[in-house]
Parts: C-alpha cells; sequence; structure tokens
C-alpha cells in the first residue's frame, strides 16, 4: 500500500477515487498540509500501490486500516465508500468522516432516485476493454462537467495521472463493480463519529440530493453544497477549501 505523507499536527486521511490515484489531491494537501498531517493513499492497484487478489470493499478497508493511524477519514467517490465502511466497522480509528461527492449507494433505486443509472456503469466496465485511454478520457470529462475551468482541469488530471503507472483494467472493472452493486446505506444510522458530506451542485456522478439525504440518515451527519461545482470540488473551488482549512487552523 503507497502512502505519501504531507504536512504537520494531527493525521488526516485522503482516499481517491475511480482510476485516479492519491496524486490528484495536490490541490487540497496545500490547503490542509498548513493544519494536518495528511495520510494520501493509492488504493490496490491504483497508482503505486501493488494488486493482490483484486480491488475488494472488505479486504480494502482492512489492509487501509492494517497501516493507517486513528485519524478522521476524507474520502472522495469511491474513496467515500472505504471511508464510510471504515468508520462504521472501526470507530476507534476512524473518529470523523468527511465525504466529498460520495453515496453510500450510487445506483438508481425506486426508494433512492437521486443517482446513476447501472447501465452507466455496465457501459465503462465494456469500453475499457475495448478502449481504455478513451473510458477514462470520458470520465475525467464527467467528472469536472460545469465547471468553469473544465479544459484546464482536464489537462491537470491528465498530467497527475501520467505521473503514476496505470491501473489494470481487472482493478476497474472491480472498482466499477463496489460502486454498481454497493449500497451502504442500512449502516448510516449506525455510525457513531461525526460525518461531513460535501456536494458538488453540478455533480453528473453524485447528486448533491444523494449526499443531503445520506447525511440525514447519519446521527450528526451535516451536509454542505459547493454551488456550481462538479464531481471534483477540490480542483474547481480552492478558495472553498482555503478558508475552511484556516478556520480549522484557527481552532
Amino acid at each position: 500500500m503507497h502512502l505519501h505523507l504531507e504536512g504537520h499536527g494531527p493525521p488526516l486521511v485522503l482516499i481517491h477515487g475511480w482510476a485516479m490515484h492519491g496524486g490528484v489531491f495536490a490541490p487540497l494537501l496545500r490547503e490542509l498540509s498548513a493544519h494536518f498531517e495528511c495520510h494520501v493513499v493509492d488504493l490496490p492497484g491504483h497508482g503505486l500501490s501493488e494488486e493482490r487478489g483484486g480491488l475488494d470493499l472488505d479486504r480494502g478497508v482492512d489492509r487501509l486500516l492494517a497501516v493507517l493511524p486513528p485519524a478522521p477519514w476524507l474520502g472522495w467517490s469511491l474513496g467515500g465508500m472505504f471511508a464510510l465502511e471504515a468508520a462504521v466497522r472501526a470507530p476507534d480509528r476512524v473518529s470523523a468522516l468527511i465525504e466529498i461527492a460520495a453515496s453510500p449507494r450510487f445506483v438508481v433505486a425506486p426508494d433512492w432516485p437521486h443517482a446513476v443509472e447501472h447501465a452507466v456503469f455496465e457501459q465503462f466496465g465494456a469500453d475499457l476493454s475495448a478502449d481504455y485511454r478513451a473510458t477514462i478520457e470520458r470520465f475525467i470529462a464527467l467528472e469536472v462537467h460545469g465547471d468553469a475551468h473544465a479544459r484546464d482541469e482536464i489537462r491537470w488530471l491528465r498530467e497527475r495521472l501520467a505521473e503514476r503507472p496505470p491501473s489494470d483494467p481487472r482493478i476497474l472493472v472491480d472498482g466499477l463493480a463496489i460502486l454498481a452493486d454497493g449500497d451502504l446505506r442500512s449502516e448510516l444510522p449506525r455510525l457513531t463519529v461525526p460525518s461531513l458530506w460535501i456536494a458538488g451542485q453540478r455533480d453528473r456522478l453524485v447528486p448533491w440530493q444523494a449526499m443531503r439525504d445520506a447525511a440525514a440518515m447519519a446521527p450528526g451527519g451535516q451536509f454542505q453544497r459547493i454551488d456550481r461545482a462538479g464531481h471534483a470540488p477540490f480542483l474547481s473551488h480552492p478558495g472553498w477549501w482555503r478558508r475552511r482549512s484556516a478556520a480549522v487552523g484557527a481552532g
């Protein structure tokens, strides 16, 4: 498991999203590292972390808990599933939960309308085997959809991904299965640590209403929406994070 440490202060864990690696948090680290010792994870099979039998939510959480210090966990998108599962399973190790553009259930259901169709993830899986690079490009475009500087953000994400080895398509298919089949809504009422759910108003992958509803299901959960932000609000709205990081630093 590859971990990048940066900053000084109490520990904070950061877990990236699908097809990405920890390097995508660079803009966020500039704000957080002044106040926290950031432990930035590459999920199994992503970036510089080894693959050991594929990507699995339960085994992945076990591996993360084994190598990370007790700390609040911040999960973005797919990383939010790992963070939520860890917080429910080990509240003595995960003292607080911050979910960015993440949902306990990513696909629609009769009682969960604010999500995407299951076919979206099926199509991504089929496209990976046909044209890996074009599929990743399409996903990057979805992540920054609606942002005022989307072209610059797409370029920046391409550059960050190129800094580390690409993930094996099999690992990415495993990640899609977690997103398509996972449903952690029943675990929300059992969450015993504070949680903050941060959504982008223009997110095409995780509608903000889903995060609002998830926060309401978690005891003491708080919800914040960043207007005019997409799926990667830490890229599009650095000032938002700067203000809140400064507030944390001031106590």
